[in-house]
Parts: structure tokens; C-alpha cells; sequence
């Protein structure tokens, strides 16, 4: 069992993510603003504070726990980009620097992936610059990259299947197709799930490709015991 703290358990992935890691065994606490203590699924810890100012949640998290950074803009666009500065940075660099205090054994980062997007610059020059403070601040730290997350309620992108489907074949766009593939939200849940367990002293990045083999890591796993 290990000491989970979550920022950004109440969205899309943290509720998901928290009744995961409680069927795992894990012990979970949950950074709230008031307000949304109901939203909390049942059985892990609730902490009602404040996600841009450290002082007010650092000496509430466990020694040695895993820090998951979920908290950001929902539905990520051009033009929340002024979000983007004042509630994805300044939550995650209040985050970095209680995660740094507490001596966590592990920080973990939902980023996205890096490769050039004229739409998404913001929201990727703004992911990149919290990798950067978590690397500055020397905090064992895991980045996962995915670009878009379907799921309940976010199905759209799927139209977009034909078009990945043909840039397979076509030389110039493999690349970027590969790029901006998109990931299902048990796959990142799995990821999250499985990076809680790991052990890491450094930095490690897990791109698209190695979110989408996640559920095949935990069929191995599932085999073996």
C-alpha cells in the first residue's frame, strides 16, 4: 500500500484514477476546494485547501507519498490560454514546490505530447514549463504525454479515426499521426495505476505509444500471479 495525494481528483480522470488506486489497495487523499468535498468517490481522504498556495496543504501530505498533479482547464482549447497561466501553471507550481517540501518519493505529471501544434502552443509551452520545475526542483517525477483522452463525454475525436487510419499510409503525415494518436481513458488510468507502483529515482517521460500498452502491461501482469 502507499500514500497517495491527489490534486485534481474530482475530473475527468482523478474520480476514475482514486477508485482505482483504492481497489489496489492504496491510501488516498483528495486536495479539494470547498465546495466539492461530495465529489470525492467514497473511501479516500478528503482535504479541503487551497491548490495555489502551498502553505495551505503542504503539512498534510504524507511523507514519502506519491503526488499525482492532475488539476488543469477542462476541455484544453486556443482560446483559454490566459487559463492555462493562471490556473494549469500556478496549481502545479504550488504543487512542485509542496511536493518538494514534503519529500515525496514521487511526483507524477498528466503533460501532453510535445510535438509541435501551431493550435495547442500555449497549452504545451505551459505542460513543458511544469516538466521543467519538477526536473529544476529534482523531484523523482513521471510525465505522461497523451494528446487527447476519449471517454464518456468525450467521444468526438473519434470522427477523426478515417483520417489516422489513411496517415498510416502516407509517408509526410505518419509521423504527426503517430504524434497526436489518441488514448481511451482506461488506458490512462491503467498508466496512472501502474506508475503509482513503480519505483523511480529520476525522470522518465511515457509518450502515447506507451500509454496504449499500458492494459497489455497489466494483462502480462495479471497472467504471471
Amino acid at each position: 500500500m502507499k500514500q497517495v495525494f491527489i490534486v485534481g481528483g474530482t475530473g475527468y480522470i482523478g474520480t476514475r484514477l482514486i477508485k482505482k488506486l483504492l481497489v489496489n489497495g492504496h491510501s488516498v487523499t483528495a486536495l479539494v476546494r470547498s465546495g466539492s468535498e461530495n465529489k470525492v468517490p467514497e473511501g479516500a481522504k478528503v482535504l479541503v485547501a487551497n491548490p495555489f498556495e502551498s502553505e495551505s496543504f503542504v503539512d498534510h501530505i504524507p511523507r514519502n507519498a506519491v503526488f499525482i498533479q492532475l488539476l488543469g482547464v477542462a476541455h484544453p482549447s486556443p482560446r483559454k490560454h490566459a487559463q492555462f497561466i493562471s490556473i494549469d501553471l500556478k496549481s502545479a507550481e504550488a504543487s512542485v514546490k509542496a511536493a518538494k517540501l514534503a519529500a515525496v518519493s514521487h511526483f507524477i505529471y498528466v503533460s501532453v505530447a510535445m510535438v509541435p501544434s501551431a493550435i495547442m502552443r500555449a497549452y504545451q509551452r505551459t505542460r513543458k514549463t511544469v516538466e521543467l520545475n519538477c526536473i529544476q526542483s529534482n523531484l523523482p517525477s513521471t510525465f505522461i504525454r497523451p494528446w487527447y483522452v476519449t471517454g464518456p463525454g468525450h467521444y468526438w475525436p473519434i470522427l477523426l479515426m478515417p483520417f489516422y487510419g489513411i496517415a498510416q499510409f502516407i509517408p509526410s503525415l505518419r509521423k504527426k499521426a503517430a504524434a497526436f494518436g489518441l488514448v481511451n481513458i482506461d488506458q490512462m488510468i491503467q498508466t496512472l495505476a501502474n506508475t503509482v507502483d513503480d519505483y523511480v529515482t529520476g525522470n522518465q517521460i511515457l509518450e502515447i505509444a506507451d500509454i496504449r500498452k499500458s492494459n497489455k502491461k497489466n494483462a502480462i501482469s495479471d497472467s504471471i500471479q
